[in-house]
């Protein structure tokens, strides 16, 4: 998986799960700012990338993500492991 398959994915599941407008989303975007998500949000992003990647990711490691591209930074980390 690529760091690019990884943002196109993320970028399914925030359309698909979270209705966030696709123009709205880009690299820079700020996950509770840009794309009005909130806590309980994030929590199911992260039930949703543990599928993707069948890898559990600690919380932690979410504490702080700020944009769409510290989520893929985080999430191709750990497949490339």
């Amino acid at each position: 998986m690529t760091r690019d398959d990884v943002y196109k994915q993320l970028s399914v599941y925030l359309v698909d799960l979270f209705e966030v407008p696709p123009q709205d989303i880009s690299p820079e975007a700020l996950l509770y700012e840009d794309l009005d998500m909130d806590s309980i949000d994030a929590i199911d992003l992260v039930v949703k990338l543990q599928d993707l990647t069948n890898k559990k990711i600690p919380p932690e490691e979410f504490k702080t993500v700020r944009t769409v591209d510290d989520v893929v930074d985080r999430v191709y980390a750990l497949v490339a492991k």
